[in-house]
């Protein structure tokens, strides 16, 4: 880990979660592979006392409100602060309870040193697809005003920019130039962080870093028109936000060697 001054976070992504411990999606058994990622993270990170955050980013269950008890008792005795958004598979409302109190934290925004972490919800009752409410975006306006920080990544669940799968790209953000014009104006974001595509993407949108990151279970072929699986494994992100403002990222995937 860098110096003290840096923002050390892990990113964990569609978990994908149901109340039978021994379930999950698409033959995969969701709470295996989330623990599979905590013990790789933390060899990664040596023990979970280095980082500041773990950054939740919805899908955090499969449409089954009986996995968030698992997510609760996996997450929750891990150490630090876990910030939660929810995605289009989650219940907003029983989230917002279930996660109310530390070491959890839903939505709203988090203060760690220079950094400012702006966690958003894209859920879109009914629709695979995402939305920000007006609502959303005038508290990410407010969010973004303020002058007490000096750097800003902001989370959402659903891809705001396209991922070029034709089929992914039919579930993303709606209107998303609402929210890429919020970030114009203020020129402290630095990044954008999202889950939703269950694969890896980096790249810049008018000097932002913009990051996608996959799912502790099954993945999603990039580049393609219709929906097809993947054979890459589970993964996860860690990032460390420097005190200028760079974000050093690297996507760690559970079988060696997989980019």
């Amino acid at each position: 880990m860098d110096a003290m001054t840096a923002v050390h976070l892990l990113q964990l992504t569609d978990t994908h979660l149901v109340g039978d411990p021994a379930g999950g999606m698409r033959d995969v058994v969701t709470l295996d592979t989330l623990r599979a990622s905590i013990d790789l993270a933390r060899r990664r990170c040596g023990g979970f006392h280095q980082l500041d955050a773990i950054l939740a980013t919805g899908d955090l269950v499969h449409d089954d409100p009986d996995g968030y008890p698992w997510i609760a008792r996996e997450l929750g005795a891990l150490g630090p602060p876990v910030l939660c958004l929810p995605g289009n598979h989650d219940d907003p409302a029983l989230m917002s309870e279930v996660f109310a109190e530390a070491p959890f934290q839903y939505c709203g925004h988090r203060d760690f040193r220079n950094w400012r972490i702006v966690m958003l919800d894209s859920m879109l009752p009914g629709s695979a697809a995402g939305r920000l409410s007006e609502t959303e975006l005038q508290r990410l306006d407010a969010a973004l005003e303020d002058s007490r920080y000096r750097h800003a990544l902001v989370v959402l669940h659903h891809h705001p920019i396209p991922s070029n799968s034709v089929w992914l790209d039919t579930v993303a953000l709606e209107e998303p130039h609402r929210f890429l014009d919020i970030l114009a104006k203020h020129p402290r974001v630095r990044g954008v962080l999202w889950g939703h595509v269950h694969q890896a993407f980096d790249g810049v949108h008018r000097d932002i870093q913009m990051m996608a990151t996959p799912s502790t279970c099954v993945q999603f072929k990039p580049l393609v028109v219709d929906f097809e699986l993947d054979t890459r494994p589970p993964g996860f992100r860690l990032l460390t936000l420097q005190d200028d403002g760079r974000i050093d990222s690297q996507v760690e995937w559970l079988v060696p060697g997989v980019r």
